[in-house]
């Protein structure tokens, strides 16, 4: 199934019913008087989320969305009946925009909310009867409902997100330190589709891991997979940024490390002036060499010397495949995930 994470609907809310004029028609009662009802209210739109859904494919479907409108009020002071809600579910994260890019309302932490109201019935000939006019005629048209073309963005929950080229190892990774199990293989852009795992840190705590699809060199400007996928590491607190140490793709992993860290600068100049938008570039990385069990001793500490000039910090090196400083690297990650809380 492709993933849907940005979809463009027109959401309306019912519009209330209108006003009865009616009077009384009974025998023994040759002036009854007005009884005409109020009509009803309209239907309201509603966002609910849930978190057993992850994307807006079935939102897709329709390219309008509408509530119920109100019934019209009937005689006897009868009340039309209410228009029944619009209750239009999304995934966990979900962002409404307008057409002009504005943010109406993030469901991060939200789990309802009530986008559009339904307009309001018309009053019945009753309700204007007094003492001047004791028959009036008349009654109120049901109040218009909203209407308001929206684009919907989906972006991944998640506390730490890993970035990297290619066949760096991040299905692999999220499969060792998690219950995901994403598909493997060794070609590029085999992960398709963003992979969460929640990740045990002890025994009450966990957090969750975004297997981010490869980036490549371009990626800001739709090369690749493009910036599909950028947008879904915005919400993480912390990188992690893991590298083919192995030099077997045929790239340069320091190079490959440098050239990620560019998409994501570049990533924020096109989008800085957008709002709610928060920089990617400025975002803890932990870097992490990758498929150190190709690599000599001497090999992978002058390798590990390099990056730790070039990023100014002591870059973590393990093996997904065979598990070889998985533990402490998970460790290490709780760290940082619970000092980034604490800030």
């Amino acid at each position: 199934m492709k993933f849907i994470d940005e979809v463009s609907i027109s959401l309306a809310s019912g519009r209330g019913g209108p006003g009865c004029v009616s009077f009384r028609r009974e025998s023994m009662q040759a002036r009854g008087g007005p009884d005409g009802g109020n009509g009803g209210k309209g239907g309201d739109v509603i966002i609910r989320t849930s978190r057993h859904i992850n994307s807006l494919v079935d939102i897709r479907q329709n390219k309008r969305y509408a509530a119920q409108s109100g019934r019209m009020g009937e005689g006897r002071q009868k009340s039309g009946m209410d228009g029944e809600d619009l209750i239009l579910i999304v995934p966990q994260g979900t962002v409404f925009r307008n057409m002009d890019g504005e943010i109406i309302i993030d469901m991060t932490g939200i789990s309802e909310h009530t986008l559009l109201k339904g307009g309001r019935g018309g009053k019945g000939n009753e309700f204007f009867k007094n003492s001047v006019n004791q028959a009036p005629e008349h009654a109120q048209p049901g109040e218009d409902g909203q209407e308001i073309e929206v684009r919907l963005e989906l972006k991944l929950i998640a506390d730490v997100g890993i970035v990297g080229f290619p066949n760096a190892g991040k299905s692999t990774l999220i499969s060792r330190i998690s219950a995901a199990r994403p598909k493997i293989a060794d070609y590029p852009f085999t992960t398709l589709t963003p992979n969460l795992g929640v990740v045990k840190a002890g025994d009450y705590s966990s957090f969750v891991v975004a297997d981010i699809p490869g980036l490549v060199k371009g990626a800001h400007a739709g090369v690749g997979l493009g910036i599909q996928f950028l947008k879904h590491i915005e919400r993480t607190r912390l990188f992690i940024h893991l590298v083919d140490a192995s030099g077997m793709s045929g790239r340069d992993p320091l190079e490959d490390y440098t050239d990620i860290n560019n998409e994501l600068k570049m990533y924020d100049e096109n989008n800085q002036d957008k709002e709610g938008f928060f920089p990617l570039s400025t975002r803890p990385q932990l870097v992490v060499l990758n498929k150190i069990d190709t690599l000599s001793e001497s090999q992978l500490t002058k390798l590990k010397k390099q990056f730790k000039e070039a990023s100014g910090t002591e870059p973590f090196a393990i093996s997904a495949v065979t598990g070889k400083n998985i533990k402490e690297f998970v460790q290490e990650l709780a760290r940082q995930i619970l000092k980034e809380e604490e800030e």
